[in-house]
């Protein structure tokens, strides 16, 4: 242990979204951190959001690593006692065939449960996955779905949805990495986060947040993806990562989804947060059609001791108040 705090861990995608809220919370909680990030060999890339946060001059440490090099991830994983595995391949607009996409999501995955195993020192990996892993196939009769539910990547290759590739790879990367455990013994929890909405430290406007706030922006495209939504607040989700970290008992797949909002509850907290906004009709937003997901059930998550701290209310002020912050509203 280092300096009498909790032990150094690793968080893969550091610069993201979720990466970098949870390298903050980490901070917090006492732990010494190294994250990665993709390499950048002209130095553009600001990364003062992460090397202002508390406690990062003494207990943070930076490293370059890509998924399409599994190996590139060894220097930071040396010495860590966990291991949390953000970074994913992001490609909405599917520039590359879903097929590259999953390999090197897979493949880095691997790569970096490999460097776990050889270690001697990782106790638990971590690994964020995504409600798109549960949620797309032949469920129209299930309300809620658990962690036994899987996506169908045949039926989102047939149906081929906006972000799919994104869709498939992490259904299947998910499996790989459950799989990788079983066989090695490697101690790997998953979490299973839903559309994820509030703040953000990183630069970059997150897509979840982008998607939840269209009316915001005026951008009424997005609306056929929020008519019935998971969500969950970024703190939460962070919160999470570190709970099944800690909580000795936890093994397998946890949903992480702390409510459902509509369509039109949404337009109603985006007009009450942000007047200047021009928000459809209640009866133009009830013709939009897009799919009707099911929700995600959080009790096993909930039974294991964890409480959701933010409502819808609280995600969506968040949200609002930090786009204004950055100028994006």
């Amino acid at each position: 242990m280092e300096e009498g705090e909790k032990g150094r861990v690793c968080v893969t995608g550091g610069s993201g979204f979720v990466g970098s809220w949870l390298v903050m919370r980490l901070l917090d909680h006492g732990y010494s951190v190294n994250t990665t990030v993709r390499s950048d060999p002209e130095n553009k890339k600001d990364l003062s959001f992460l090397t202002s946060l508390p406690g990062a001059s003494a207990r943070l440490k930076i490293f370059n690593a890509d998924l399409s090099n599994p190996e590139s991830f060894n220097a930071a994983i040396e010495g860590c006692i966990g291991l949390f595995h953000v970074a994913t391949p992001v490609d909405f607009q599917d520039k590359e065939p879903e097929e590259v996409v999953t390999k090197r999501s897979i493949d880095g995955a691997l790569g970096i449960l490999k460097a776990c195993l050889n270690s001697k020192t990782v106790k638990r990996v971590v690994y964020t996955s995504s409600a798109s892993a549960v949620q797309l196939g032949r469920k129209d009769d299930v309300e809620q779905l658990d962690e036994s539910f899987w996506s169908d990547a045949d039926y989102i290759k047939a149906v081929k949805p906006y972000g799919g590739s994104y869709m498939i790879s992490k259904t299947l990367t998910e499996r790989a990495v459950l799989e990788f455990s079983e066989k090695y013994g490697l101690d790997v929890v998953t979490v299973i986060p839903s559309f994820v909405v509030g703040p953000f430290i990183c630069p970059k406007l997150p897509s979840s947040v982008q998607h939840t706030l269209s009316m915001a922006f005026g951008d009424f495209d997005q609306l056929s993806f929020i008519i019935n939504t998971s969500v969950v607040h970024v703190d939460d989700v962070a919160r999470a990562h570190i709970f099944l970290f800690e909580h000795h008992e936890a093994k397998g797949r946890y949903n992480c989804s702390a409510d459902v909002i509509t369509i039109v509850q949404i337009a109603e907290l985006i007009s009450a947060k942000y007047p200047e906004a021009q928000i459809p009709s209640a009866d133009d937003l009830s013709r939009v059609e897009g799919p009707k997901l099911s929700s995600l059930s959080s009790k096993k998550l909930l039974d294991s001791g964890f409480k959701f701290k933010y409502g819808v209310d609280e995600m969506f002020s968040d949200a609002i108040q930090c786009c204004r912050e950055k100028h994006y509203l």
